[in-house]
């Protein structure tokens, strides 16, 4: 089996964020709203994440070949994480909030590839 939609999504998305992050380090002094913005959207998605796994999980749709807790936790752990950097971010207002900004993307893309893993039993 491939890659799902969903999972291409969220690898473009991550992948976006933090080359937008390493760029603001590399061009401004402060946090840039477009890194803070990148990693909005990052949540936004993962929002969307959960309620499709949720929907998935309760109709019809393949079972998670792994353990629910160990999925459910991945997710709520991916929802926390971005909320977290940009607490990070509004109080840490130099250059080198843009470069941890830059690290979600990656952690996240990290943590939907494992999720994919779990769901289904193996990866692509």
């Amino acid at each position: 089996m491939g890659p799902t939609a969903m999972f291409v999504i969220g690898t473009v998305i991550c992948a976006l964020s933090s080359l937008t992050c390493w760029a603001m380090t590399a061009l401004r002094t402060g946090p840039a709203d477009s890194s803070i913005v990148s990693v909005a959207v990052i949540e936004l998605y993962l929002i969307v994440y959960g309620i499709y796994a949720g929907v998935r999980q309760l109709t019809a749709g393949p079972e998670i070949a792994g353990e629910a807790w160990e999925f459910w936790g991945y997710v709520l752990t991916a929802l926390l994480l971005p909320v977290g950097v940009l607490v990070w971010a509004v109080l840490d207002r130099t250059r080198w909030s843009n470069l941890v900004m830059s690290f979600v993307g990656l952690v996240v893309f990290v943590m939907i590839y494992r999720l994919e893993e779990i769901w289904f039993g193996t990866a692509f």
